[in-house]
């Protein structure tokens, strides 16, 4: 019987001791500290590009139309835009048709756009094509009252930037 009892024993406190190293160790493995700095550095990132904006539908004076522009982004993670408006690089923001030459394009306005606050998430290059997202911005394009008749049926062109 006393052999029993010392093994018995040994092995209480074999399993004694691998639970106070379990503990030990996830105790030392929670309350650990530390610190430190990191960096990264981004591959050379190329700038999105835009069609110029077309209108979804035809403009009359005191009317608006939806502007719609697909973004492309040869880059191999997402972009986010957080908003798209007027190019201010751009000689001339609108342009008209060669047809409707007379229609003064001073009469068209174009409101920034920025989905709600939220952007939009443009997807990253797969293989060796570009990622795109077609964005459809309601009621972008505004058309004063003061617009001359020589607008009528006229097609216009907005150039428009994205800003991150």
């Amino acid at each position: 019987m006393r052999w029993l009892g010392r093994k018995h024993a040994a092995l209480l406190l074999v399993a004694a001791a691998l639970v106070v190293g379990a503990v030990a160790g996830a105790f030392a493995y929670w309350q650990g500290n530390g610190s430190g700095s990191a960096t990264t550095v981004l591959a050379n990132v190329q700038s999105l590009s835009l069609q110029p904006g077309a209108p979804t539908a035809q403009l009359y004076p005191g009317g608006d139309s939806s502007v719609e522009v697909l973004v492309s982004n040869p880059n191999s993670s997402f972009v986010q835009v957080g908003s798209i408006v007027l190019d201010p690089a751009a000689p001339e923001s609108f342009a008209v048709d060669a047809d409707h030459s007379g229609c003064d394009v001073s009469a068209l306005t174009f409101v920034a756009q920025d989905n709600g606050g939220a952007g939009w998430r443009i997807p990253p290059r797969a293989g060796s094509t570009d990622g795109s997202l077609a964005i459809a911005m309601p009621a972008a394009l505004k058309m004063s009252t003061a617009a001359a008749n020589a607008c009528q049926g006229a097609t216009f062109t907005v150039q428009l930037k994205a800003s991150l």
